[in-house]
């Protein structure tokens, strides 16, 4: 059976995940993650992706990117996980794959959205308990969203960028959204629209994407579609 094609606007934030194969480690050690975020800079560059948030766990990855053009994140993606598993089998003594197969993507309604899967991305180091706070793991976006540290490998997305006329008070109310609760219907929704490659936003926001690409935008309930009783 074919696999069916991602839903990508250019233009437009996606948020990508990448998994290990058979949830194994991707990432041994600091230098492994040091070099696939030099991979994955430079493959966005070429090919024309912006780098809004990303977290690096042990055995996957999530990201925040807008494509320019609508080869652009499937072409850097590709790039990047090609030379990486080169270097990793290299450098670890082993071959054969690294990847859980391809990456899966959902679009994302910049306007309502953004802020929230950036927040989840950067909450996942906490949520693993791997940490007591987002900003005590080095391997993510926080700390340029925080005001702490800069980072060239991100491009502020219009969102971000509109919490305030200064870097200093958009990093002042970054963090007040992070520090509010996160509701358990926003994270399973976003888990939801990311497994079923959907396009995560309003109503109104899914219609557009609807028309655009000729797709069905909406998740849909795990299992077989449930038939109509017979008069």
């Amino acid at each position: 059976m074919p696999r069916s094609a991602r839903l990508i606007l250019p233009g437009f934030p996606h948020h990508v995940i990448h998994r290990g194969v058979n949830r194994a480690a991707t990432f041994i050690d600091d230098s492994d993650k040091l070099q696939y975020l030099r991979l994955l800079r430079n493959a966005c560059r070429k090919h024309g992706v912006q780098i809004h948030a990303f977290v690096l766990m042990n055995n996957h990855v999530h990201l925040l990117v807008t494509p320019t053009t609508a080869p652009g994140l499937a072409c850097a993606m590709h790039a990047t996980c090609h030379c990486y598993v080169r270097y990793f089998n290299t450098r670890h003594g082993r071959s054969g794959t690294l990847w859980e197969g391809r990456y899966k993507s959902c679009l994302v309604d910049s306007d309502q959205y953004f802020l929230m899967v950036c927040r989840y991305i950067e909450l996942n180091p906490v949520r693993a308990a791997l940490v007591a706070l987002p900003e005590h793991y080095p391997w993510s976006s926080v700390h340029a969203h925080l005001g702490r540290r800069r980072n060239l490998l991100l491009t502020p997305h219009p969102v971000y960028l509109s919490l305030g006329d200064t870097a200093e008070k958009r990093a002042l109310a970054y963090a007040a959204w992070m520090r509010q609760a996160v509701a358990q219907e926003e994270s399973g929704n976003i888990r939801r629209y990311i497994a079923q490659q959907r396009a995560l936003g309003a109503p109104r926001f899914q219609e557009m994407v609807a028309r655009t690409m000729n797709r069905v935008t909406t998740t849909r309930a795990a299992g077989r579609p449930r038939k109509d009783a017979a008069p």
